[in-house]
């Protein structure tokens, strides 16, 4: 049985930093496109950071660009999201996800993901 599991969610100040861990069981990985994607109340989801299954590629929403950083350790078999200079916007349920994606134009699209986490909430005070 597949299995992702978020973590390191909280309370950050604006400014502030998080890292963001998705360990996942029942899958590798190092085979998988590994993806984030958060939601804020009343907000659509969005797609934040993803990397290709072979780590050769990144991909990051222009509004993380420069701030969050994408990271696999397959050893570990999980997955990170590094979030520096935290904004009151970045406030959301983050999502890990996992899909067996190719095309980078899948790469953001959350419907190409096959496995999802439960999420990790983020708060960033002001």
């Amino acid at each position: 049985q597949v299995q992702l599991k978020e973590s390191g969610g909280g309370v950050a100040q604006t400014g502030g930093s998080l890292r963001l861990s998705c360990a996942a069981s029942g899958l590798s990985v190092s085979n998988y496109a590994m993806g984030w994607f958060r939601q804020a109340p009343g907000k659509e989801r969005e797609f934040v950071a993803a990397v290709s299954w072979n780590d050769v590629n990144t991909y990051y929403a222009d509004s993380v660009k420069g701030r969050f950083t994408i990271s696999r350790d397959n050893a570990k078999n999980t997955v990170y999201l590094q979030m520096n200079s935290l904004k009151p916007e970045d406030a959301a349920v983050y999502r890990c996800a996992a899909g067996w994606i190719t095309a980078s134009e899948g790469m953001a699209v959350y419907n190409a993901y096959d496995y999802y986490g439960q999420g990790t909430q983020v708060t960033v005070s002001s």
